[in-house]
């Protein structure tokens, strides 16, 4: 059980119109959070917070996100030092999806060293019925080599 709490979620009215922050936790107590660029309002990238994660952003103005690969709470940026300060958060109209508008401090998002995790687009032509034609192609360059940003331990 969770020590970080959040205000009971009441009706729905107070839900989707009120003044108070009811974030709705599924029930493996993750919400997902959009996070995006303050200035531009690119997509950076997509993660999950549990109610630990979302405390402690709102508490150090840090994005902070819950890696269910490592099973760990994931502070962007003590690694490669691309931190998130969080400018706003807003959350959808029933309170189930976090959007955080962040500062994106050294420029790269992504843990490949790109600016955002979607650096990729389908290419043209694209046709689900022949899977050989299903190829991506980069939209952007990156910013580090995660080789040299990431030391295995």
């Amino acid at each position: 059980m969770s020590t970080f709490v959040f205000p009971a979620r009441t009706t729905t009215a107070e839900i989707e119109l009120g003044t108070t922050l009811q974030p709705k936790f599924g029930p493996d107590g993750m919400i997902p959070c959009i996070t995006t660029d303050h200035v531009t309002n690119e997509v950076l990238m997509f993660a999950f917070m549990n109610a630990e994660a979302l405390a402690l952003t709102l508490r150090t103005g840090k994005a902070t996100y819950w890696s269910r690969s490592r099973s760990k709470l994931w502070v962007k940026g003590e690694e490669s030092g691309n931190a998130q300060l969080v400018k706003e958060l807003r959350v959808d109209c029933d309170q189930d999806v976090v959007l955080l508008k962040v500062e994106n401090v050294g420029g790269a998002a992504c843990h490949n060293g790109y600016p955002s995790c979607f650096y990729r687009k389908l290419a043209g032509g694209a046709n689900a019925a022949d899977p050989a034609s299903l190829k991506l192609e980069l939209t952007a360059r990156r910013v580090f080599d995660p080789a040299t940003v990431y030391k295995k331990k």
